[in-house]
């Protein structure tokens, strides 16, 4: 693309930002004068990775309310973190969170490095995150690529290589289109543009600001791209959650090992995650009874959890029926859910 359409290309698309950005809790309004809160910024981005805007947002919200600066979250313990982080998935990214916050605190006197470069340095941060950080908060002319801005990419360019492997040419190509004038709102622009109008599916070519320049348009197929390869089959593992109570409405919750899916989380005894029959042995002698089961898809496979209902005593972590069920994750509490069910004759 030539340097002049290049700029025609970032004009229309930044006017059409001024006039259609979305409102979102961590953003300042399109050409603000007013300095993004890295932290926000930060925040958002890492819940975002994995989950969409509606999804995250009451999170955030949460989140900044209960720990309004990167320091107070660097003071939280590892467990009410973890337990605030239920139901956003991928938690090694909440340790990796709260690992980022307390070097900001201790090293950086709670004060975000405003460079790639240091971004990156930070535990837990990667080339995605710091880029966003440096453009959104400190309005460095960083070449921001998520999901949407390879779709947008994709479609302007129509890239013929396929996803996964078309990533570098889509960030190598975004970063042609990325300037020193307003490198911030250009990265929104362009995760507005694919979350709007470059839709995944049925994308709204006729309102979209800069369709004269898209190359898949041109073709008269842009649902065509980004070209994806075919998925492998996603494997299916089986096993067994124990719900046991106390007869005082509290059920027995274990902490799971650091390492590992769902590392460090709090969540109900269970057996090994196989593709063969899981290991049936409870976790205490009790009169367990079957109360069916639970399905659940992970990222890397699905998962089918019988779940067993019985009451004892033993050593641990106590806790409330309904508020263990809110801090579980969410295989935990769907299995938590059967058990109560159960219960109430369902």
């Amino acid at each position: 693309m030539l340097s002049s359409d290049v700029m025609t290309l970032r004009a229309a698309l930044l006017d059409w930002y001024d006039n259609h950005a979305r409102s979102l809790p961590w953003r300042a309004p399109p050409g603000s004068t007013a300095r993004t809160d890295p932290y926000r910024v930060w925040l958002s981005e890492v819940m975002l990775q994995q989950t969409t805007v509606p999804h995250a947002t009451p999170y955030f919200e949460r989140f900044t309310a209960r720990w309004p600066t990167v320091v107070d979250l660097a003071a939280t313990e590892d467990g009410e973190l973890m337990a605030a982080w239920a139901g956003l998935g991928y938690y090694a990214r909440a340790r990796n969170l709260l690992a980022c916050a307390r070097a900001v605190a201790n090293d950086h006197g709670g004060v975000f490095p405003d460079t790639e470069a240091g971004l990156l340095a930070l535990p837990g941060v990667g080339a995605y995150t710091a880029a966003a950080v440096a453009a959104i908060a400190f309005d460095r002319p960083a070449n921001v690529v998520d999901g949407n801005v390879e779709r947008v990419v994709s479609r302007l360019f129509a890239v013929q290589t396929a996803l996964p492997a078309a990533r570098p040419e889509l960030k190598r190509l975004a970063g042609t289109l990325v300037a020193d004038d307003r490198p911030g709102d250009w990265a929104q622009a362009l995760m507005d543009l694919g979350s709007t109008i470059c839709r995944p599916k049925s994308p709204l070519c006729l309102m979209c600001p800069i369709s004269g320049y898209c190359a898949a348009r041109s073709e008269g197929q842009p649902d065509r791209y980004p070209v994806k390869a075919a998925k492998a089959a996603r494997p299916h593992r089986q096993g067994i959650a124990w719900v046991l109570r106390d007869g005082q409405g509290r059920v027995a919750l274990v902490r799971r090992p650091d390492k590992g899916l769902l590392g460090g989380m709090v969540g109900l005894p269970t057996s090994d995650w196989t593709e063969g029959e899981p290991d049936a042995t409870p976790p205490v002698a009790a009169d367990w009874a079957d109360a069916g089961t639970i399905e659940h898809v992970f990222t890397h496979f699905s998962l089918t959890l019988a779940v067993r209902v019985g009451q004892g005593e033993g050593d641990f972590l106590w806790t409330d029926e309904r508020e263990a069920s809110a801090a579980l994750p969410t295989v935990f509490s769907k299995a938590l859910e059967r058990a109560l069910a159960m219960r109430a004759g369902a």
